[in-house]
């Protein structure tokens, strides 16, 4: 009888200090969800052919936050600015080469992109004509809505085909900063990682924005720019083909890796 009574007190003892366990769980982001902004106008939201080579391309452990602010398995396309023509961006082939360099985690892609976006369609506030979207609003409210099950880790920023102009690129370099330094205060980190991408070197108009992107890791600390030499367009001397977007979501990947070891160290 003693030894029934004294079991039935351990008994008690372990569901307690279990209900308290796990009651006392606090809830909060997952260490181990690393999240990833994808930001910019249509290079970014990928307008490559989405042939069967593509169309298939998925990881379990990275997962990108849909329109309605799900988490599902990231594929092709990621982004649905426009989804009559969104196809091959780089944020995939970036979202696995992320989840390669670290297996122990997860990777949350966060597409924000908005296709023919000038950089001034991303200030709070400002919409875009074109699709009746707020970029920059739209982009900070999914973060914080992936930030509530992850942690922010870095961005990728490709946009500067609608400023390519005289008249319009001047001062990029400036309102680019200032972004970085918005998102870095929505996303609690001063030290973000930012790698923002070439536009095609295949359009000598697009020197005007890459000359300046040339001197963002200068002056913002914890940047660096992804080069798109050897890439080529997909015919309409505007976007990337499938291939080369492939390729520079791995360029975008190695200099995020990169910063982010710089930041450990």
């Amino acid at each position: 009888m003693k030894l029934i009574r004294s079991f039935g007190r351990t008994l008690l003892i372990f569901t307690g200090l279990f209900l308290l366990t796990s009651f006392s769980k606090p809830e909060g982001p997952d260490p181990d969800f690393h999240l990833y902004l994808l930001v910019g106008q249509s290079n970014m939201s990928g307008r490559g052919v989405l042939t069967d080579e593509y169309r298939h391309l998925s990881q379990p452990n990275v997962l990108m936050l849909d329109k309605d602010g799900n988490w599902v398995e990231a594929a092709h396309p990621l982004h649905f600015d426009k989804p009559r023509i969104a196809g091959v961006g780089p944020g995939l082939s970036f979202g696995l080469e992320m989840a390669n360099a670290d297996p122990n985690v997860r990777i949350g892609l966060i597409p924000c992109a908005v296709g023919g976006t000038p950089i001034e369609s991303w200030e709070p506030g400002a919409m875009d004509r074109a699709t009746k979207k707020y970029p920059y609003d739209d982009a900070t409210k999914r973060l914080k809505i992936a930030m509530k099950k992850g942690v922010i880790k870095g961005i990728i920023w490709l946009q500067g085909e609608a400023n390519s102009k005289p008249g319009r690129s001047e001062g990029y370099l400036e309102k680019l900063e200032v972004l970085i330094g918005r998102f870095r205060e929505t996303a609690g980190d001063k030290n973000l990682p930012v790698v923002a991408g070439e536009l095609g070197r295949y359009r000598p108009a697009y020197s005007l924005i890459n000359e300046q992107l040339a001197q963002l890791p200068g002056k913002v600390k914890n940047t660096a720019v992804a080069s798109s030499e050897g890439f080529t367009h997909k015919g309409d001397n505007t976007h990337f083909d499938a291939a080369s977007a492939t390729g520079f979501g791995k360029r975008f990947a190695e200099k995020m890796l990169s910063l982010q070891q710089k930041k450990i160290d």
